[in-house]
């Protein structure tokens, strides 16, 4: 049967997974020193679902840029918009009309199903622990590919090739993390297996929306840690997207250690 003019259809089999991951941080990965007003760094993987994310996400995304900005060539990023700089330095006519562009962006990202796994990494208590010998992105890097296997498991897609999307920061950062990352997926993991995923880069040029959905999603989750129990709408939307036991957490409860986790993990937790 031929495929309706406009939809997207993807091929029976094929030798990639369903899934796409788009990944940002939040926060500085160096142990030397510490800022005070952040002191941890996040690491957060956006898991979509391939169709989804061309039928509904990217469209969406681009119709909020169409109606804000006036075409599409910017890019969302978390930092200049909160602090109105770059391309959105004169964009706001009033803190009303920013809060309710803020308020319509965090619709599309409610409204967007994708699967978030994340792990913060308290630098502080990790240098006081174990010193300063650990890389935060490293640890975090870990536990959220070990995560990804499993929620793959889930969805019987652990026999076909992920592609896990990062943005370029550097030739030197770059290179580092590809050879930790294979190093993992070639056996350096809790199962001791090779994990099906491969890595790709793109620079901020490339505008892709996965990658900026990541980049909006990292600081709200590493401040519900820094400042728990306080008011923050961003992080009540993200707190039914983070994977748990049989999927997304679509009540909010019930993700710690599984698609949140905080490490040094706090006293009181007990491991999964």
């Amino acid at each position: 049967m031929a495929a309706r003019p406009g939809v997207i259809t993807l091929p029976p089999t094929s030798e990639y997974s369903d899934a796409i991951v788009y990944v940002d941080e939040s926060g500085d990965h160096g142990m030397q020193t510490l800022d005070p007003n952040y002191p941890v760094f996040v690491l957060a993987f956006c898991v979509f679902h391939k169709r989804h994310y061309c039928e509904k996400v990217i469209p969406a995304l681009q119709k909020f840029k169409f109606a804000h900005m006036g075409h599409d060539l910017i890019g969302l990023h978390e930092l200049e918009i909160r602090k109105e700089k770059g391309a959105f330095s004169g964009l706001f006519m009033s803190r009303e009309h920013k809060n309710a562009v803020l308020e319509e962006l965090t619709c599309i990202i409610e409204a967007s199903n994708f699967v978030l796994i994340s792990c913060v990494v308290d630098k502080a208590s990790l240098r006081e622990k174990q010193g300063t010998g650990h890389n935060p992105y490293h640890l975090a890097l870990g536990f959220c590919l070990e995560t990804l296997y499993e929620f793959l498991q889930e969805k019987n897609q652990q026999g076909a090739l992920t592609h896990v999307i990062f943005e370029r920061r550097g030739k030197r950062e770059d290179n580092e993390l590809e050879l930790e990352f294979r190093r993992m997926c070639g056996g350096a993991n809790r199962w001791g297996i090779q994990l099906p995923f491969d890595i790709a880069f793109a620079t901020k040029q490339v505008n892709s929306t996965g990658l900026q959905l990541a980049d909006l999603v990292a600081r709200p989750i590493g401040m519900s840690v820094l400042r728990a129990g306080q008011g923050n709408r961003a992080f009540a939307v993200l707190k039914r997207k983070f994977y748990c036991s049989g999927g997304r957490s679509k009540v909010g409860e019930g993700f710690e250690n599984w698609g949140l986790k905080i490490f040094p993990s706090p006293e009181s937790e007990k491991p999964r």
